[in-house]
């Protein structure tokens, strides 16, 4: 530097940072973002006082809780209940299962409604079911209408049940606090990169793309957390979890009401200083693992990039490695056949003028992409925990997932054995604390 006149220097010093620049510049286009090498903490005091509320048995009333306790209406009286495969924080099998539903627009209601019918309730007059839910919400009834003039028409308007349910399985929470730190940024980026891929693949006639899934866009950002990406952060979604299901109010959310009518106001269940405290648990609970080495493993990794698992199953997301997931929303059920009746998404009659759901707000049908990662330790499989195996699980991915299932299928023996194996592999964290006591994880109306 010093041999060069002062022009030169200048010029030197310009070029590299421009450079420097293009580097920064092709990171924030292009790359799934930096490796995240530090994880969340908490105070050891936060974690353990977390713990212990996330495997207390609630009750109704209870001493720790600030307003009424367990209830009024609730699915378990303690996290652990549902949270135990491969370790205290992973998900529950098909008896923990809850019922989601939502509720269409009605003449007399303009509302588009969400929620869950709960297994149990602390008064029996709280009591829900789906019979319930369809006695609050019935059939709007079909009629003929006949338009008088010099050709009399009539148009038949058909009956329209405005409720849709369906199971959802308890997710693992293992690796949560990572999830959370990814940002929205690497969600989005990886979205628009793929359709930038399918745009640049369709100009060259290459039509067999996978459809690109959407982010879902919520009142705190984009959904990570939940089967349809409803909590943008860890925070909401335990505050959500603690309503939800154990009736556990939150200074972020009120719990849950009964559907038969409501129940009184009271003061959160958690204060500030236990619902951190949860949090903390939570979100430092270890990342599931990968365990490599075997051949059979390592074959079959390949194979699920080549099939294009990994393009909705991204392995690394926003900097966290492993995880397997893209975060978008799919649907992973095939359309109806010309003139079949959709299941999943029927909408009401056009005569009725009844409003559309909410914009943005998932079809029936539409899931987040799953993080694949701890899915060894996470039987059964699917939202609905309804694919008992992940060979089934595989083979159930139609709608927009179906090109792959049909890669799958067409493998020979040994590629299918291969890749199974791999996914035998994202093993639950082997350090998961344990369960104090497995008998928590008995559901029970006492």
């Amino acid at each position: 530097m010093r041999n060069l006149s002062l022009a030169a220097q200048r010029k030197l010093i310009y070029l590299t940072a421009a450079g420097v620049a293009a580097v920064v510049g092709y990171w924030f286009l292009f790359s799934d973002g930096l490796p995240i090498l530090w994880g969340p903490t908490a105070r050891a005091s936060e974690v353990a006082e977390g713990r212990e509320l996330f495997e207390r048995e609630w009750a109704p009333n209870d001493p720790l809780a600030h307003g009424d306790g367990l209830g009024p209406v609730f699915n378990a009286k303690s996290c652990a209940t549902c949270h135990f495969q491969g370790g205290l924080g992973g998900g529950g099998n098909v008896e923990h299962n809850a019922m989601s539903f939502e509720i269409h627009s009605r003449p007399s209601d303009p509302t588009f409604r969400t929620g869950t019918v709960h297994n149990f309730s602390t008064n029996p007059s709280f009591r829900e079911t789906e019979r319930t839910l369809r006695t609050l919400f019935p059939v709007i009834k079909g009629r003929t209408i006949t338009n008088a003039g010099h050709c009399a028409t009539s148009v038949t308007i058909p009956d329209f049940d405005p409720v849709r349910t369906q199971p959802v399985q308890t997710t693992p929470l293992f690796g949560a606090g990572w999830v959370d730190l990814i940002s929205d940024r690497a969600i989005l980026r990886n979205e628009r990169n793929r359709g930038l891929r399918a745009a640049g693949r369709e100009m060259c006639l290459e039509f067999d793309n996978i459809p690109i899934g959407r982010a879902r866009r919520v009142a705190g950002g984009i959904g990570k957390f939940g089967w349809k990406a409803q909590f943008a952060t860890l925070e909401e979604f335990v505050a959500a979890a603690c309503a939800n299901e154990l009736g556990l109010g939150t200074p972020l959310t009120e719990q849950a009401k009964p559907l038969s009518g409501p129940s009184p106001s009271v003061e959160p269940d958690l204060d500030k200083k236990q619902f951190r405290a949860l949090v903390a648990f939570v979100k430092t609970l270890a990342k599931p693992v990968e365990v490599s080495g075997e051949p059979k493993a390592e074959h079959g990794k390949r194979v699920f990039h080549t099939i294009g698992c990994a393009v909705c199953h991204v392995p690394d997301m926003g900097g966290v490695k492993g995880v397997y997931s893209d975060f978008l929303l799919y649907t992973l059920e095939d359309p109806p056949p010309p003139g079949g009746r959709d299941e999943y998404n029927t909408a009401p009659p056009p005569e009725l003028q009844l409003a559309e759901r909410a914009d943005g707000e998932p079809k029936l049908n539409e899931w987040k992409t799953a993080p694949l990662w701890g899915v060894a330790d996470s039987a059964p499989y699917f939202h609905d925990g309804a694919s008992p195996t992940l060979k089934d699980a595989i083979l159930r991915h139609r709608g927009d997932a179906k090109s792959v299932s049909e890669r799958f299928k067409s493998l020979g023996a040994d590629e299918q054995t291969a890749l199974l194996a791999f996914l035998g592999s994202l093993k639950a964290p082997p350090d998961a604390p344990r369960l104090r006591d497995p008998s928590i994880t008995k559901l029970s109306r006492k």
